[in-house]
């Protein structure tokens, strides 16, 4: 971790635990490397959707931690903002017929917006969350770098995209210098109740939940037909704006054939366009726009080469970058790439420096 000089002899940092084992660790790692620490748990999300939501067990695995560190633990609530700013945008981009990514979001507007804000009003210097990414400071240019976590298989540089240098500036990433095996060892190191915890899944604060069903609760059913490449009806689904690109599973089809995959969905008709070929054209393209521009550091231009995600969990791959205009780039992939999907975001990397994102449209 290689951040700007600071005069105190203890910074402060507020640790956002989660009651997670990543988080765990990061508070532990700073104590030993001499930060000031405090560990708060945010409690952005507490209805019980699907039975699955751990808030209470997550607030007590955190309050053990802090209290094995001998560290001052509060709870922050941002449960009305995370509605607002987070579910709400979830909710319409499903309507638009487009498909979010909700911990981006998150992100962007909760932990590196309002959690940094109230930690910077209650004196401290930086905030330090549990992902899998790297800042790094360049003392020539005294700009901050994004880069991947040194574990490829959990790195979470992708979720942060949406920062700039303000964030980084005020942001610590520990455990982005190892990898998940040592991470483990360090939280039985420390002897931390989270060592053998499992890795939350899901949506940022919600969980891993039925998505279908949890826009069900939320937005009306409205039934429509499934048809194939060729226009044929040869199934119904209850809401065009429940699915995604490439999505195979929870089609109602039973024709004997298939499987199918979702390779396009038009909402004004309710309609979801399937095909039998995992080699469709539909579905693997190479060119789109995005929008809604970040660059983590202005000082930088975009380059007219690089790799872009389309996705986390989709392996980045070579493009060409054109800037239309101010708000606007479009992408070329140098191989079709399968489903790039409209709302999601397109993270731009050279080599392992996150550049900035953008919101994908108009897939073409």
């Amino acid at each position: 971790m290689n951040k700007a000089n600071n005069q105190k002899e203890k910074p402060l940092v507020i640790v956002g635990l989660s009651g997670g084992v990543d988080s765990s660790v990061t508070a532990a790692l700073l104590l030993e490397q001499g930060y000031e620490v405090i560990g708060v748990f945010m409690k952005n999300w507490s209805a019980n959707t699907q039975g699955c939501c751990s808030t209470d067990q997550d607030l007590a695995d955190a309050r053990n931690v802090a209290q094995l560190l001998n560290i001052p633990f509060y709870v922050w609530n941002f449960e009305h903002q995370y509605a607002e700013k987070v579910m709400n945008y979830f909710f319409a981009e499903y309507q638009a017929g487009r498909t979010p990514n909700p911990d981006v979001m998150c992100n962007k507007e909760i932990k590196f917006k309002l959690f940094l804000e109230r930690a910077l009003m209650m004196g401290a210097d930086y905030i330090a969350t549990g992902h899998y990414a790297r800042n790094v400071f360049n003392q020539e240019t005294k700009t901050y770098s994004l880069l991947r976590g040194i574990d490829d298989s959990k790195d979470q540089s992708y979720f942060l995209c949406t920062l700039g240098q303000k964030e980084l500036s005020h942001s610590l990433f520990p455990i982005g210098e190892y990898k998940k095996t040592v991470v483990r060892k360090l939280a039985e190191k420390f002897k931390l109740p989270t060592a053998k915890k499992k890795d939350s899944q899901g949506i940022c604060f919600i969980g891993n939940i039925n998505v279908k069903k949890f826009l069900q609760e939320n937005i009306k059913s409205i039934a429509g037909d499934i048809i194939d490449t060729d226009e044929k009806i040869v199934g119904q689904h209850d809401g065009a704006v429940y699915y995604t690109l490439g999505q195979r599973e929870g089609l109602d089809i039973r024709n004997g054939q298939g499987p199918y995959y979702v390779v396009d969905k038009n909402i004004e008709k309710n309609q979801i366009i399937v095909t039998t070929d995992p080699q469709d054209p539909l579905l693997w393209k190479k060119e789109f726009t995005i929008s809604n521009l970040n660059m983590v550091n202005q000082e930088n231009k975009w380059p007219n080469e690089a790799d872009v995600q389309i996705c986390y969990g989709h392996p980045a791959h070579k493009a060409k970058l054109e800037k239309t205009n101010e708000d606007k780039i479009t992408i070329t992939f140098d191989q079709p790439q399968r489903a790039i999907t409209p709302g999601q975001l397109a993270a731009i990397y050279q080599q392992d420096e996150l550049i900035g994102c953008g919101t994908i449209t108009d897939v073409r």
